[in-house]
């Protein structure tokens, strides 16, 4: 039975899973997240088309955590590749699965926080298109989070 366990590559089976994960979240906190911004963009835009850049650039803002879980994703990947036919052991494994919470947990609900403040700061673009700055430094200061965890994570991976 010990031997059966071993050839599934259960080490492998969890990093894939933290792989997906740190992806799957943040992607889909990134997709609420820039859903809650263009839907305040498109009221604006549809006023006054010349904030149509200003607008996107808060839009996209909210992106960015999916990215991140991209990376994630890529550099635990990059780590089963590495390890060869013989995969990864099962703690291996699981360490890299909670390598990729950091990033996929922080990144969902921190893209979706953003894409609110985001949606706020296209407010500020309605009212004042010079003051667009305000709105991204204060949208910015949700990303700031995400970067904490892309960093935990990256900490993390680098251990195993």
């Amino acid at each position: 039975m010990t031997q059966y366990i071993v050839d599934l590559g259960l080490g492998n089976v969890f990093a894939f899973l933290g792989a997906a994960l740190a992806f799957l979240l943040a992607g889909i906190g990134s997709s609420i997240g820039v859903s809650i911004a263009g839907q305040a963009g498109s009221g604006v835009v549809a006023e006054d088309t010349d904030k149509f850049v200003n607008v996107m650039i808060l839009e996209a803002l909210p992106s960015t955590q999916g990215i991140y879980g991209f990376v994630i994703a890529f550099m635990i990947i990059s780590k089963i590749t590495a390890a060869g036919a013989g995969g990864l052991d099962i703690p291996s494994g699981v360490y890299l699965l909670m390598a990729a919470l950091p990033m996929g947990i922080v990144g969902m609900f921190s893209a979706i926080y953003q894409g609110k403040v985001a949606a706020a700061s296209i407010g500020i673009v309605a009212k004042r298109s010079q003051d667009m700055v305000k709105g991204i430094i204060l949208t910015l200061m949700v990303e700031l989070f995400a970067i904490f965890a892309i960093l935990v994570s990256i900490l993390m991976i680098g251990r195993v």
